[in-house]
């Protein structure tokens, strides 16, 4: 959008110089090429002086007028009769034309456009001939004429039809870019609230059974057995630590505070290959690029839940982690080559159905392949 408003932006200066180039140019032509007298040259050079002032006055100092159609229409009014006073005059002129050309273009609508620019065209090949031809000279006229007003025309409507088109596609862009917000904006809502329910999930799978198995081995502690039952409640307890340190570092990652998605991933299996003890290989394809911190949170959010899921259900040897960049879409794939499952078994897990939730927020897919003895891979796919 910034690029396209910066050509936009060009392109208008372009226009708004040429009047003033074509009118200095034709002078300066005027003055080399003709033979008038001093008092006659004095007289066109000051209608060009009215010409420049007119132009400057009406339009290049008041670019608030632009949009106000009754101070237009008596900007384009001077301008035709400027035109037709210098036209007339000296058929150097003539090219000064496409000055208002330019601004009826931009000034003026409808039916009124087109009036003006097909006077213009009438008075552009009468300063050609220098007035009404005599009657050998008529077809040539006539014909001249016909050429252009059609052309002038036809030019004319082009140059409209493109500029509205130019229009539209940028208000659709602007209209795109509020929706893309306000879905960003919408999806962090979702967030927040998928995050509370995976958590309040997660307590419910780990924390509150943990502790409720510690409540039971010390409620069946006995005499002869209660040293062991107080050592299976202690690792029961620390496991249940680990696992409510696990949720609170889940509520936010740190590791995308101060590095990149790629470097953050890195992180995120290096630490889980040194507490499980299984290799993990990260691999990069395509040119890494900045997105949106949303996407980046949901890829790393993802990547980390499917390591929480091998470790509690794969029984993995390895573990390998690609990370792709591609044109419009990032993919994420995590594969490993434990024990795996049936997909057409119903789950008791949250894992799954949080990363889909989490992919599926920013219009994405998540694909899960596995059948048992053959591993897992789990692939999620997000607009970049």
């Amino acid at each position: 959008m910034a690029a396209l408003d910066r050509w936009e932006r060009r392109l208008a200066t372009i226009a708004h110089v040429i009047p003033y180039f074509v009118l200095t140019v034709t002078t300066v032509m005027y003055s080399i090429f003709t033979v008038h007298s001093a008092g006659e040259r004095w007289i066109t050079y000051g209608v060009v002086a009215f010409g420049f002032v007119w132009m400057a006055w009406w339009f290049t100092l008041h670019p608030a007028w632009h949009s106000r159609v009754e101070l237009m229409a008596v900007f384009v009014g001077g301008m035709v009769l400027f035109y037709s006073v210098l036209g007339m005059r000296e058929h150097w002129f003539g090219a000064v034309s496409y000055a208002v050309y330019v601004y009826a273009s931009e000034c003026l609508r409808g039916r009124w456009m087109f009036f003006v620019v097909a006077l213009t065209a009438m008075l552009a090949t009468l300063s050609l001939f220098g007035g009404y031809p005599p009657p050998d000279a008529e077809p040539a006229f006539w014909l001249l004429l016909l050429v252009f007003v059609v052309v002038a025309c036809t030019f004319t409507f082009v140059g409209h039809v493109t500029t509205e088109q130019a229009r539209r596609r940028k208000e659709l862009l602007e209209e795109n870019e509020g929706l893309h917000a306000q879905l960003l904006v919408q999806a962090h809502e979702a967030g927040v609230q998928d995050e509370r329910h995976r958590l309040a999930c997660e307590i419910h799978d780990t924390l509150a059974q943990g502790l409720a198995g510690i409540i039971t081995q010390l409620s069946a502690a006995s005499p002869a057995d209660w040293e062991r039952r107080v050592l299976v409640s202690v690792e029961l307890a620390r496991e249940n630590l680990a696992e409510a340190r696990r949720s609170v570092h889940a509520l936010r990652p740190p590791a995308l505070d101060s590095a990149a998605l790629p470097e953050a991933l890195d992180e995120v299996a290096s630490g889980w290959s040194t507490v499980y003890g299984v290799p993990v290989s990260v691999t990069l394809t395509g040119a890494v690029r900045v997105m949106h911190p949303e996407v980046e949170v949901a890829l790393l959010r993802t990547a980390q839940e499917a390591l929480t899921n091998v470790a509690k259900h794969a029984s993995a040897s390895r573990v390998g982690l690609t990370l792709s960049y591609m044109e419009d879409v990032v993919t994420l794939d995590v594969r490993d080559d434990g024990v795996g499952f049936d997909l057409g078994l119903p789950s008791s897990g949250f894992g799954l159905s949080a990363m889909r939730h989490r992919v599926h927020r920013l219009s994405g897919a998540l694909f899960v392949e596995s059948e048992p003895g053959a591993g897992t891979a789990i692939s999620a796919r997000v607009p970049a």
